[in-house]
C-alpha cells in the first residue's frame, strides 16, 4: 500500500486493518490449532490506552505506537506537516497505558502449559495479567515470553502494559554519570538515549523527525500446549559445495513433563515439495530445557545464489518432536539457503582487504544502506516490504546494509532478502556515539545480542554481523579528546571494548559461529586521512562533509565502501505534502524544519554552483538538486566498480527515509524513486561501459560482474552534436572478461575533440554482442553541465491510458539534457526516468500506479535541464 499524502488520513484508515505480519484477524482475538497438542491465540484485539493516572480510555490499535493512535484520534497534528514537528514532542515525557480483555475457555485451560508472547514492546514497561506482575521490559529489540498457565483464569482475562516515558526513566541515569553523552543526533539537551534499548532514531538523526514514543510495536500471542514446545532450531551450515553440504541440525525445546521421557526428533529437508533427505533419532528428554544436535549431508545440493549469479533455491525443513508413538508434539519449518559466504579481510601489499566471497567468487557488493522504513514502524506494511524489495533488485542491488541506529527488521525483511538475492549487512543496534558498559547496560544487550543472533542467523541472506555504527572512528577523530576530560576520554575507549570486541564478539561466537563479525564500520579507515582507505571499509564523507568535488571520488578509493553520499530534496509533490507554496524558499522556516543537517541546504547550494547554473526558482532549484545527487553518486559507484578488485564493494547512503524531508536517500518517503535510483541502476547494471577522462586521455573500461566471459563484441564510439549531427564514429573489437573492470582502449583528449566539440557533443559509447543486440548504452559528456551549450528544444509526447497503466512516447529534434517527467501520483513506478533524450530519439516510456484510470486525463510535466537557464 503507497503512502498517502496525508499521515493524517493514513492513519485514520489504518483502524480499519491489523498491523501485524501474523495472519488475518477477526474482530475478536483468534485461536489458531498448530497441532493437537498446541494452540495459539492472537492478542491484538480490542485494545484501548490512556494516559497513565488520566483513566480516559480510548481505542488503540496493536500492533501500533502511541502516536499512531494519537494522530490517528486526531489528539495530535499531523507531525510532518510543517513545523508541527515542536508541537508533538510532549508524547515523550509522559508515562501511558494499554490494556485488552481476553477470554480463555475450558478446553483451552485443559493445556498443560501456557506461554505469553511479546514480541516487542516499546521500551520500559511493566506487564500486569490478572493482577500478576508478570514483565518488567527493559529492551524494545527483544521478545519476552512469559509462562501464565496458573495465572489464566476461565472466561475474562486482563491484560494491562503500563508503558513508562522513555525519556524519564533515563533521566536518573543521567543525572547521575556527571556528564553528557556525545549522542549529538539525540535532539535533546539531555542525551538520555544512550542509556535506553530503544531504536536510536526516535530521539532524531540528522535525516531523522524526533518521536521517541512508546507502544505495542509487535504481536502479542498466547500458546497452549502439552508436553513440550520447540524454542529454538539452528541449521548450522558446517561445510557447503556444490558436491556436498553438512550441516548440524540443532534443536532447543523445553519440557513441562516433570518426568524424564523419550521422544522422536525427525529433521525433514524438502525442495519443491519433495523430501530429499530425513534425519529421525529418538532421544531421552529431560524435565525443563533440552538441547539436541544431530549431523546431515545433502549430496549434489542446489545452492543458493545472491542476486545476478543465479537461482536463490530454498530448501524447507521441518523440525518435529513427537512422542515415542509418534503423535505430534510440536514442529517448526523455516526455508534454508545453502551456500557459504566469506569476508576477504586480509593484510596484503595495499594495506587490508575487505570484500565477499559468496559459493567460493569473489562478489562486488553494490547496495546502499537501510534505515527503518517509517517514524512510526507499524504504518510499514507488508505490500510496502514487497514492493521495497522490487525496487532493491530493479536497481540491480545485490546488499543492503542494516544500520546500526535503527531496528532489527521484521522476520518478512529477511524472508524477502532470501527470496530475491540480497546480502544483509546486519549491524547491531549502536550509532555514532559513545555508549556505557556498566553490568547492567551489559546483561541488556547480551539478552539482545542473544536473541536477534538465534533470529536471524538461519537466513541465507545473513552475511556478517557488525557491532556498531562509527563509534570507534568517533572516539578517535571526532574532536571528543577535546570536549572531555582525559580521563572521560579513556573511558569511552574502555567501555567500547567491553561491548564491541568483548560482548558482541563472544555473543557471535556462541550463537552464530560461522559468520564474520566486524567490531564497528569503518574499523580504520577514515575519510580525512587518505593513506587509511586501503585498510578495510570505508566511509567517505568528504564529498558532502568535506565539500569536496565529485571527481575526488575518482582518486579516494578505498578497499570497500559502505557509506558514501549526497543530498537532495524530494520533488515537489512530497514537499507539498508538508508545505504550503509560501514556504517554498530554502530559507523556510519549514524548509528548515525537513532539513536536519545543520549545514544542509549551504552546502547543496555551494555543489550546485560547481556543476550547474543555479535557478532562481524554487521548484527549479530541487529538480536540479535531484539530478545533481543522482549524476554526482553515479560518479562514485563507477569508480569504485572501476577500481575492482582493489575495491569490492560500493554502498551508498542511504536507501529510503522515516518521513518526508530533505535526506540522502533514493527512495523518498513514498516511494518515489530520485534521480539517484534510477542512475543506481544504471551504474550497477552487470555489465557497463566506463570513460574517464585522466593524465590527458579518455580511458574506456568494461566492467563485468557476471561469472561468464562474454567474447567476439564490438564497442561502438561515436561523437554526436546536441543537435543529433554525427561528427565521428569508429568500432573496435573486444571481450569482456568475467567479474573484472579492464581498460579496453584510450582516446587522446586533445586531438579527439576540439574545444567547441567539447561545449557542444557528447561521445556515445555502445558495447555489442555480435548479432548487434547491445548490451550497455552510456554517454560520456566533456565539460561540466553548466559549460555545455545545450540547445532549446520542444518535446514532442503522445499518451495513451489504462487502468493502471500509461504510456508516453516522447521525442525531441535535440538533446534533451536530464529529463524528467512528474506524475501527480505518490509512488508511481516509471520504467525510466531522469535520462537523456537523445536528438531525434523516440522513447516509450512505461508509469504504473493503481491510481491511473482509463478515461481520465494524465497531468504530465516534463523539466530538463536547459528549461531552468
Amino acid at each position: 500500500m503507497l503512502r498517502l499524502t496525508s499521515l493524517l488520513y493514513a492513519l485514520v484508515l489504518s483502524a480499519l486493518v491489523s498491523f501485524s505480519f501474523a495472519a488475518k484477524k477477526n474482530e475478536t482475538n483468534t485461536s489458531i490449532p498448530d497441532n493437537t497438542n498446541k494452540l495459539t491465540k492472537e492478542l491484538n484485539s480490542n485494545w484501548s490506552f490512556s494516559e497513565s493516572g488520566k483513566n480516559d480510555w480510548k481505542e488503540a490499535i496493536v500492533p501500533g505506537t502511541i502516536h499512531s493512535d494519537l494522530i490517528r484520534l486526531n489528539l495530535l497534528p499531523d507531525p510532518f506537516f510543517g513545523t508541527n514537528e515542536t508541537k508533538i514532542q510532549w508524547v515523550e515525557d509522559k508515562d501511558w497505558a494499554y490494556k485488552t480483555v481476553f477470554t480463555v475457555d475450558e478446553s483451552q485451560l485443559s493445556y498443560k502449559g501456557a506461554n505469553i508472547n511479546f514480541k516487542g514492546l516499546d521500551t520500559y514497561a511493566d506487564v500486569y495479567l490478572n493482577g500478576s506482575n508478570i514483565l518488567s521490559s527493559k529492551n524494545m529489540f527483544i521478545e519476552y515470553e512469559i509462562p501464565v498457565k496458573d495465572i489464566l483464569r476461565k472466561g475474562n482475562n486482563i491484560l494491562v502494559i503500563k508503558f513508562h516515558s522513555p525519556i524519564n526513566s533515563a533521566l536518573e541515569q543521567w543525572e547521575s554519570n556527571g556528564w553528557d553523552y556525545p549522542a549529538d543526533n539525540d535532539h535533546h539537551d539531555k542525551h538520555t538515549s544512550i542509556f535506553t534499548r530503544k531504536a536510536p532514531y526516535h530521539y532524531g538523526w540528522d535525516w531523522g523527525i524526533r518521536m521517541a514514543g512508546v507502544g505495542i510495536w509487535r504481536p502479542i500471542s498466547l500458546t497452549f500446549f502439552n508436553q513440550a514446545k520447540i524454542n529454538d532450531v539452528f541449521i548450522r551450515q558446517k561445510s557447503i559445495s556444490s558436491e556436498k553440504a553438512v550441516l548440524s541440525n540443532e534443536i532447543e525445546f523445553n519440557s513441562i513433563k516433570k518426568e524424564n521421557s523419550k521422544a522422536i526428533v525427525n529433521f525433514i529437508f524438502s525442495l519443491n515439495g519433495k523430501e530429499v533427505k530425513k534425519e529421525s533419532k529418538t532421544i531421552d528428554v529431560q524435565a525443563g530445557k533440552n538441547h539436541f544436535v544431530c549431523q546431515s549431508t545433502i549430496n549434489n545440493p542446489e545452492l543458493w545464489m545472491p542476486l545476478g549469479w543465479g537461482k536463490q533455491t530454498l530448501y524447507d525443513v521441518t523440525t518435529e518432536i513427537r512422542d515415542i508413538n509418534g503423535i505430534l508434539i510440536d514442529s517448526n519449518t523455516k526455508k534454508i539457503g545453502l551456500r557459504n559466504i566469506k569476508v576477504i579481510n586480509q593484510e596484503d601489499k595495499d594495506g587490508k582487504s575487505f570484500y565477499f566471497e559468496v559459493n567460493g567468487n569473489p562478489l562486488f557488493a553494490k547496495g546502499a544502506n537501510y534505515i527503518p522504513s517509517d517514524i512510526i514502524l507499524t504504518n510499514f506494511k507488508k505490500e510496502d516490504y514487497k514492493r521495497m524489495f522490487d525496487d532493491i533488485k530493479a536497481a540491480n542491488l545485490n546488499m543492503i546494509r542494516i544500520w546500526g541506529g535503527g531496528i532489527y527488521e521484521e522476520e518478512y525483511f529477511y524472508e524477502l532478502a532470501d527470496e530475491y538475492g540480497i546480502l544483509i549487512w546486519q549491524d547491531f543496534m549502536f550509532a555514532c556515539t559513545a555508549y556505557p558498559a556498566d553490568n547492567a547496560f551489559l546483561d541488556l544487550v547480551a539478552q539482545e545480542a542473544e536473541y536477534n543472533l538465534k533470529r536471524l542467523r538461519n537466513h541465507a541472506c545473513i552475511a556478517m554481523w557488525c557491532g556498531n555504527n562509527e563509534i570507534i572512528e568517533a572516539i578517535k577523530y571526532w574532536g571528543w579528546d577535546k570536549k572531555y576530560s582525559k580521563e572521560i576520554h579513556s573511558s569511552m575507549f574502555s567501555s567500547y571494548d567491553k561491548l564491541f570486541r568483548n560482548l558482541l564478539p563472544e555473543k557471535v561466537k556462541e550463537f552464530d559461529p560461522d559468520k564474520f563479525y566486524l567490531h564497528s564500520s569503518p574499523d580504520s579507515a577514515n575519510w580525512g586521512r587518505p593513506a587509511s582507505l586501503g585498510w578495510g571499509d570505508a566511509h567517505y564523507w568528504g564529498v558532502w562533509y568535506g565539500v569536496q568535488p565529485f571527481e575526488i571520488l575518482d582518486s579516494r578509493v578505498p578497499r570497500f565502501m559502505s557509506e558514501f553520499g549526497f543530498q537532495s530534496f524530494p520533488e515537489m509533490k512530497v514537499i507539498s505534502t508538508f508545505s504550503n507554496p509560501s514556504d517554498y524558499a530554502l530559507e523556510s522556516e519549514v524548509m528548515k524544519a525537513h532539513q536536519k543537517s545543520s549545514t544542509g541546504n549551504s552546502i547543496i547550494k555551494t555543489y550546485m554552483e560547481m556543476y550547474y547554473k543555479v535557478p532562481e526558482k524554487f521548484e527549479d532549484f530541487v529538480y536540479i538538486n535531484l539530478i545533481m545527487q543522482g549524476n554526482g553518486m553515479r560518479h562514485g559507484m563507477e569508480a569504485h566498480r572501476r577500481n575492482k578488485p582493489f575495491c569490492m564493494g560500493s554502498l551508498y547512503w542511504q536507501l529510503n527515509d522515516n518521513w518526508p524531508v530533505v535526506s540522502w536517500s533514493s527512495i523518498d518517503y513514498f516511494g518515489n524513486w530520485k534521480a539517484l535510483h534510477y542512475q543506481a541502476k544504471r551504474a550497477f547494471e552487470p555489465v557497463i561501459v566506463n570513460a574517464i577522462e585522466e593524465n590527458g586521455k579518455i580511458n574506456i573500461y568494461t566492467i563485468s560482474d557476471e561469472l561468464i566471459d562474454r567474447g567476439n563484441l564490438s564497442l561502438e564510439i561515436e561523437m554526436i552534436d546536441f543537435t543529433g549531427k554525427k561528427i565521428k564514429k569508429q568500432t573496435i573489437k573486444t571481450n569482456v572478461k568475467a567479474n573484472i573492470s579492464q581498460l579496453v582502449y584510450s582516446l587522446d583528449s586533445v586531438s579527439y575533440a576540439t574545444k567547441e566539440e567539447r561545449k557542444n557533443s557528447f561521445v556515445s559509447l555502445s558495447l555489442k554482442d555480435n548479432k548487434g543486440k547491445t548490451i550497455n548504452n552510456t554517454l560520456f559528456y566533456f565539460e561540466k553541465p553548466k559549460d555545455l551549450n545545450l540547445p532549446k528544444t520542444d518535446i514532442h509526447s503522445s499518451i495513451s491510458v489504462k487502468d493502471g497503466v500509461c504510456q508516453v512516447e516522447i521525442y525531441s529534434k535535440n538533446l534533451v539534457k536530464d529529463l524528467f517527467i512528474e506524475i501527480p501520483f505518490q509512488g508511481a513506478h516509471f520504467s525510466d526516468n531522469f535520462f537523456d533524450l537523445l536528438p531525434g530519439e523516440k522513447k516509450k516510456i512505461t508509469i504504473s500506479s493503481s491510481e491511473i484510470k482509463k478515461g481520465d486525463k494524465i497531468d504530465l510535466k516534463f523539466t530538463h535541464l536547459r528549461d531552468t537557464y
